[in-house]
């Protein structure tokens, strides 16, 4: 089954905040309308799975920390490659 969770973050954050989650035609959704809206997909399956057990609207616990910091910085470099 399709899965997705989506993150926002800014510097005036303390942590990433899951802003959506879901399962099957809520996750095609999500992902639909981040490639609409030019926000970079990362698949990672395992990620995902922890991230669904997570409250919307809730910062992600510091145990996500540092894989959720190399997502973004990948995700920051793929913006200055093209």
């Amino acid at each position: 089954m399709e899965k997705a969770a989506a993150l926002r973050y800014s510097e005036d954050l303390p942590a990433p905040l899951v802003i959506a989650s879901g399962r099957g035609e809520l996750a095609a959704a999500i992902k639909r309308i981040a490639r609409e809206n030019g926000v970079a997909l990362v698949e990672d399956r395992e990620l995902a799975d922890t991230l669904l057990t997570l409250d919307l609207g809730s910062l992600i616990p510091e145990s996500l920390y540092a894989v959720i910091a190399e997502i973004l910085v990948f995700v920051r470099n793929l913006g200055r490659s093209g």
